[in-house]
């Protein structure tokens, strides 16, 4: 993957010098977060525009019908610390091409795209959805807008799921902010109020479909990028794809208990999980993407 000459995010917070104070924040890292969410009629615009359809249609779906206007919180934001290191700045180039694919994506929707901050951190974190460690993995935070990693993930990446390569690192990172992507559309939003509504099978079900979702814009992010910038080498994109894999619920769950169980599952298969990527890279288009509308994941 090329991206030593590519533009750097200044939307990094570099805690991994950190001692590492929990207080503030109890609990583990929702998939929601509750009264968070842009609410505004741009947004609304926007999601519109992007799937093609009314928006409400697709979150009215998920919600039951209560399309209750999200309120907007403003996280706190932390002085930025700009890594030095090689591995810093490779996820500071990530960043910076997911904000310049995403801005550019929002902009011809006629509205401008909200930037996440992204955290490193080593061990454990506080975040606004409780707190944040390593043993989580990667994740986003949609009541702080943050992303969260702690890059010793890359080595488990790398040793334990055998999925290793910059590539597939990168699209770690695209994944999770193509989470706060769903976040500023309202999607987020209206899947946290669908929680207690429906039982656990068919919000695993949901999940799904919204992780699903977040690798397909993955892809969007590998399209737009290599498109300006010609950032893919071969065998970059066989590298999201093995790491799409690894990660995959059905290959996850063999690993670990020896047989699968596709009632419990909440981020696709293997398969689900790379076909969805490479929509997105194929199409570039965010009208691909609509999982919640498709009958075959």
């Amino acid at each position: 993957m090329k991206w030593e000459n590519n533009r750097e995010s200044d939307q990094i917070e570099d805690r991994r010098g950190d001692s590492g104070g929990m207080g503030g924040f109890g609990g583990g890292p929702r998939v929601g977060g509750r009264g968070i969410g842009l609410g505004t009629i741009v947004i609304a615009l926007v999601a519109g525009w992007l799937f093609g359809i009314n928006p409400l249609t697709i979150l009215g779906a998920l919600s039951g019908g209560d399309m209750g206007a999200p309120v907007a919180v403003e996280a706190p934001r932390s002085a930025p610390a700009q890594p030095a290191d090689e591995m810093g700045r490779f996820v500071a180039s990530v960043l910076g091409g997911t904000e310049d694919a995403w801005g550019a994506i929002f902009r011809e929707g006629g509205a401008e795209y909200r930037k996440p901050r992204l955290v490193l951190f080593s061990g454990a974190t506080p975040t606004a959805c409780g707190t944040g460690q390593s043993a989580m993995g990667p994740f986003y935070c949609p009541a702080d807008q943050k992303v969260y990693i702690d890059l010793a993930f890359y080595e488990t990446l790398k040793r334990q799921l055998g999925a290793p390569g910059d590539f597939a690192q990168a699209y770690v990172i695209a994944h999770e902010v193509g989470h706060h992507v769903q976040n500023l559309m309202g999607i987020t939003e209206q899947m946290e109020r669908v929680r207690g509504r429906v039982s656990q099978r068919e919000y695993n079900a949901l999940s799904v479909r919204l992780e699903l979702q977040a690798d397909c814009f993955a892809g969007i992010w590998a399209h737009h990028n290599d498109k300006t910038g010609q950032v893919i080498e071969p065998g970059d994109v066989d590298e999201a794809l093995n790491a799409a894999s690894a990660i995959g619920d059905d290959a996850l769950q063999r690993r670990s208990q020896g047989h699968v169980v596709p009632d419990s599952f909440t981020h696709g298969t293997s398969e689900q999980r790379q076909r969805w990527f490479h929509t997105g890279l194929s199409t570039g288009r965010v009208q691909a993407c609509d999982t919640f509308k498709t009958e075959r994941l």
